[in-house]
């Protein structure tokens, strides 16, 4: 049985050991190892050997904020453990902390050789991505340098610096080399009949660009008090639902997850930010999509998400033309990278602006925001952003030229560029990929919703008459077109795209749902739309699927066709709710919440689309998806608001 993967994450920190505590370094599978700060690997390998073996995993670690294991050195039922090992590991930001506890379980003394070998690579998250591509890194240079408490790894390229301390208390009686590059700190413990010794390692991590030096907590118990701290701090004030103990359950979880997994960011004056970063372990910072619908679904119980996402997208805001990272002026960010390679260029993310529709929920967002809170002063502040964004719209976002949001696949970044975002994601019912230019539905409704909620705090806060009216006749306008170029007389159901050449991209997908919660639809054919998706071909039970199950294109193990996702299925709660369909919104969200509750309360990024039936009657994991998303830990919030304790 292969080692599995448990994360531990802190804000823009993140560690992935296995069973037994150790990181292998292991390159290619579905999660990277090691600990992770900005993007970079700063721990490789952190191998724990005993008496120059590799310790049995007795209790392997389970899920929590701090890593627990017990270890002994194999052998048999003739052979007992002459000594048993206790592990506890935690991490915080920008460190991580390890306890070693070795206990004797002989009567007489009992001498124990301990030794934690240790590396930094320094490798950026895109070389450990599973499609194997290499990136030339001419003129690098690492370096080891032993310390009186342990050792220091360092990196260079060019202005590129970057640095890894591992310490320990006490000292470790050597650092050995390895021939690898990594270093072994060696104990040598003499251990009193049934007596025990304690080893605490930390490791503190100075990404580039680090402007302060981590404090890195005493013990794993002190860095695992500093998250509960965060985790209880973001969870109080909020009611939950009495009457439906499990999604009250589902909506603490998520909350709590929602407090790890804030990334610093940079607001329009410079100011400090914590903004949700879309999820670990591949995407620990911000996404400009991700982060809006985060904090949609937060706005009435945590309005604190969206008074921080909106300055941070904000001053990230396109001003000008951007081959390689496709920005605009008046665009909003796709995706924001700290790493190596985004640095030098070498992939486009450092600012990527790939993405058509969070312009249009930036909007959305800032006009959700201000009726939620009565916050004017937020508005007026974003007034020009704002108008950028609508002016993006208009123009280069093809409102004007096309009548809808467009998007044109980009070589050098993403295909596709609405929230199904994979290859082969917009896609007929046959499975054919459109040509040319893409005009995806759900983004659409994005920009109606945005267009409306635009026009009223131009006439109430801006005061501007003339500029909400021009608006309000572009959204009324934008939704004529709609209904009548993607609406599908055959199936009643509207199409997932259009082409370049204005051809409905027939797929029945659940971007429809998405088109209630913007109020895209009329009543009549909204009440289709929603009774349609809780069909069984599109309703697994544990929530709607992206495709309806009946087509060739459908695959339960697709990542956008044909599988579950709970902020997908969020949205389509609220849409559902928003026309009058509470029924089959309740529906929705008793999948959700059962889900949830058969996966320890917390929801992960993706399920597999297999149906609840009494031959499997647990959701089925998606293998590659994010274990703490923010969406997704968002989603049972806007469960509540669709629904209430129902």
């Amino acid at each position: 049985m292969t080692d599995r993967q448990h994360l531990l994450v802190h804000g823009g920190t993140f560690a992935a050991v296995g069973d037994g505590g150790d990181i292998s370094g292991v390159r290619g599978s579905s999660s990277p190892d090691g600990l992770f700060v900005r993007d970079a690997r700063h721990l490789s390998r952190w191998q724990l050997t005993v008496d120059g073996a590799v310790p049995e995993t007795l209790s392997p670690v389970s899920e929590g904020d701090t890593a627990r294991c017990v270890l002994v050195p194999r052998g048999g039922r003739q052979e007992p453990p002459a000594y048993t090992l206790f592990r506890e590991q935690a991490v915080a930001d920008g460190a991580f902390v390890e306890s070693l506890r070795v206990a004797s379980n002989r009567p007489v003394p009992t001498t124990v050789r301990v030794a934690v070998t240790a590396d930094a690579d320094f490798t950026d998250q895109f070389e450990l991505r599973s499609d194997h591509r290499t990136y030339a890194k001419i003129g690098a240079q690492r370096r080891r340098q032993v310390l009186d408490d342990g050792v220091e790894f360092g990196y260079q390229r060019g202005e590129w610096h970057s640095s890894t301390t591992v310490s320990a208390e006490p000292p470790p009686d050597g650092v050995e080399e390895t021939g690898t590059g990594a270093r072994r700190l060696v104990w040598t413990l003499d251990l009193e009949p049934h007596g025990s010794a304690e080893l605490a390692l930390r490791v503190a991590a100075r990404p580039h660009g680090a402007t302060k030096t981590p404090r890195v907590p005493l013990t794993p118990t002190a860095a695992s008090e500093q998250v509960h701290a965060a985790e209880g701090e973001f969870t109080q004030g909020v009611a939950f639902p009495t009457g439906w103990p499990e999604l009250a359950a589902a909506c603490a979880r998520g909350l709590a997850d929602l407090a790890t997994l804030q990334v610093p960011a940079t607001g329009l004056d410079g100011e400090e930010l914590w903004v949700p970063a879309a999820g670990a372990p591949w995407f620990l910072t911000l996404l400009g999509r991700d982060a809006l619908l985060t904090s949609l679904f937060a706005l009435p119980y945590r309005p604190g998400l969206a008074a921080a996402t909106l300055p941070a997208l904000a001053a990230t805001q396109a001003a000008e033309v951007g081959v390689g990272s496709v920005a605009q002026p008046g665009k909003i960010v796709h995706e924001v990278r700290h790493g190596e390679l985004a640095h030098f260029g070498q992939v486009p993310y450092g600012r990527y602006y790939g993405s058509v529709d969070a312009t249009p929920l930036f909007l959305v967002l800032l006009g959700a925001y201000v009726e939620q809170t009565g916050d004017t002063a937020l508005a007026r502040r974003l007034e020009p952003n704002a108008r950028a964004a609508v002016d993006w719209m208009l123009d280069h976002g093809g409102l004007t030229s096309r009548g809808y949001l467009v998007y044109r696949a980009d070589q050098g970044g993403l295909a596709n560029q609405n929230w199904k975002d994979s290859p082969g994601a917009i896609c007929g019912a046959d499975g054919s990929r459109p040509n040319g230019p893409v005009m995806a539905a759900g983004a659409q409704g994005y920009a109606y919703d945005a267009l409306r909620r635009t026009a009223h705090l131009a006439r109430t806060i801006w005061d501007d008459e003339v500029y909400a009216a021009l608006l309000e006749q572009a959204a009324a306008d934008l939704r004529d077109r709609f209904q009548r170029d993607f609406w599908m007389p055959e199936h009643a159901f509207p199409a997932l795209a259009l082409d370049g050449e204005g051809n409905q991209v027939d797929a029945l997908a659940s971007d429809a749902g998405h088109l209630l919660w913007s109020g895209l639809l009329d009543k009549e054919y909204g009440e289709l739309v929603g009774r349609r998706l809780l069909e069984p071909d599109f309703f697994s039970g544990w929530g709607v699927r992206t495709l309806a199950a009946d087509q060739a294109a459908y695959h339960p193990m697709s990542y956008h066709r044909g599988s579950v996702w709970p902020h997908d299925n969020a949205l389509i709660a609220l849409g559902l709710a928003r026309y009058g369909l509470h029924d089959e919104a309740r529906t929705v969200a008793h999948g959700l919440v059962d889900a949830a509750t058969a996966t320890g309360n917390r929801l992960p990024e993706v399920l597999a689309g297999y149906g609840r039936d009494s031959t499997h009657a647990r959701p089925v994991p998606y293998p590659h998806a994010c274990v703490r998303e923010s969406r997704a830990a968002a989603a049972p919030l806007a469960l509540l608001t669709a629904v209430g304790g129902a």
